[in-house]
């Protein structure tokens, strides 16, 4: 067996199916030039979901289609942002903003026990927390120094104790005898729980794909989240994106991860916002959130406070670390679960900790964040129930890293994607951002072919409201 069928059949083991016949991997050579099996690894997760929105469509419409995956088509989503062209260079959006770059935090730093530590200011309150944790100028050497001055545990502790981002350059066997890995090992890579009681929500008649009718309020952020609702987008869901103007957004990853989405502002610090939101919570039938642990909770949108709003709601939630143990309310990037977890030790071997050349758990994660509300939306139409579904960068990076770690001969094998081949997964679009090329869905569906219905538009676009469901069946048919 494989290691993309045998993560894959582990992705059906949590979704309680044997393989179906009618999904088919394309197996080419490896793209990421890294030790971990990240290319299996996204290939098994865009399969498992797009497994079940091939089921979801014969519950529906009683018909099979085949299904296809291209592992150096998956692979290719893990740069996905990188792929990214708009025509009109004046209306790109830079990836990061400029002053964060300039403050000289983010990266890895030595520290005075010669070991290393990430640093990552995150939006700019997280600059400020490093800043004030470091106790230092905002420019490389004031930073540089004040990491020489302590220990990284010190340099993690202090940052985390400011509530910025910071993590340690951990071994695999440091990272998995902490009390958080600890935590996780324990739970599977995908969590779909069962919250609460209610009946059966058969699949709403007409539409042209799988989840066409249904309604998906997103409230997260950069890579992880936002790919598990632009998932559930090119499966025909109505996907309402919600963004604070309070809030500070990387705006350059948007034009990535926005496809499909309606874009609308509600600033949850009015109470008029809040109730809103529960209206719009209320004809939801998922909600994806990244925030930290806890938060959601205290405005009253934690789970179980939804499920007893709108009985039948699956509630997606992610985050970095996990969400449970002593961590899970601490906010964290792509950049510090590979840090923490190993990989970044592993993958930088002798030269230093170094990041793996993809957004390994970002994209992944939300890919996963797709297939397990995909699992929890079906056992919803067949058997009723709300649900909870639960992933983090960690939780995959562990995920990941028990695929096996290869050789240095498996970095020397990577075959990077040619121009030509490129050529045949980006498509055109034009939306907020004018005329752009971007990477397809990677997938092929025989009957519902995975697409995005809306392009890509700036934040704020539209009002926030949901559109009319019966407008939304009408018109795909």
């Amino acid at each position: 067996m494989s290691l993309t069928e045998d993560a894959f059949a582990q992705l059906m083991r949590l979704y309680g199916r044997e393989r179906p016949d009618y999904l088919r991997f394309t197996e080419g050579s490896h793209v990421l030039p890294t030790r971990f099996a990240a290319d299996e690894a996204v290939s098994a997760a865009v399969a498992a979901g797009a497994t079940v929105a091939a089921d979801l469509w014969t519950l529906r419409s009683g018909e099979t289609q085949a299904v296809e995956v291209s592992t150096r088509e998956a692979a290719a989503s893990l740069n996905s942002y990188a792929f990214l062209r708009i025509d009109d260079p004046a209306r790109a959006p830079p990836l990061r903003d400029p002053a964060m770059l300039s403050t000289g935090i983010l990266g890895f730093h030595a520290a005075k026990d010669g070991r290393h530590v990430l640093l990552h200011p995150s939006f700019p309150p997280g600059s400020e927390r490093i800043l004030r944790a470091l106790r230092c100028e905002p420019n490389a050497e004031s930073v540089d120094a004040a990491c020489l001055r302590m220990s990284a545990q010190e340099i993690e502790d202090a940052v985390a104790a400011e509530r910025g981002c910071a993590g340690v350059v951990r071994t695999p066997d440091e990272w998995d005898a902490s009390e958080q890995a600890r935590q996780l090992a324990n739970r599977p890579v995908v969590e779909v729980v069962k919250i609460g009681d209610s009946p059966a929500e058969p699949l709403p008649k007409g539409g042209d794909m799988p989840l066409s009718g249904l309604r998906v309020l997103d409230m997260t952020r950069v890579l992880a989240g936002p790919t598990c609702a632009r998932t559930l987008a090119q499966y025909g869901a109505a996907v309402l994106y919600l963004a604070s103007p309070k809030l500070p957004a990387s705006r350059g990853f948007l034009p990535d991860t926005n496809h499909g989405k309606l874009s609308a502002w509600l600033d949850l610090d009015d109470s008029t916002a809040r109730d809103h939101l529960r209206e719009l919570l209320g004809a939801a039938d998922v909600f994806s959130q990244g925030y930290r642990t806890g938060a959601v909770e205290r405005m009253g949108f934690g789970p179980a406070q939804l499920a007893s709003l709108r009985p039948g709601i699956v509630y997606t939630s992610i985050n970095c670390y996990g969400h449970e143990g002593p961590w899970r309310g601490r906010a964290g990037w792509e950049q510090l679960a590979q840090t923490v977890t190993g990989m970044a030790y592993v993958h930088g071997g002798a030269e230093g900790p170094k990041l793996q050349p993809g957004a390994v758990t970002d994209y992944t994660t939300g890919f996963l964040a797709a297939f397990g509300s995909l699992v929890a939306l079906q056992r919803r139409a067949l058997y009723g129930g709300s649900y909870l579904v639960r992933v983090s960068l960690c939780q995959t990076a562990m995920w990941v890293r028990s695929l096996g770690v290869a050789g240095e001969d498996r970095v020397q094998r990577a075959e990077a994607l040619g121009d030509d081949e490129t050529r045949q997964f980006v498509i055109r679009s034009s939306g907020g951002y004018g005329p752009m090329s971007h990477l397809r869905p990677p997938v092929r569906m025989q009957r519902t072919p995975a697409r995005w219905k809306r392009p890509v538009v700036q934040l704020g676009t539209h009002p926030a409201e949901w559109p009319a469901r019966d407008a939304e069946l009408a018109a795909a048919e």
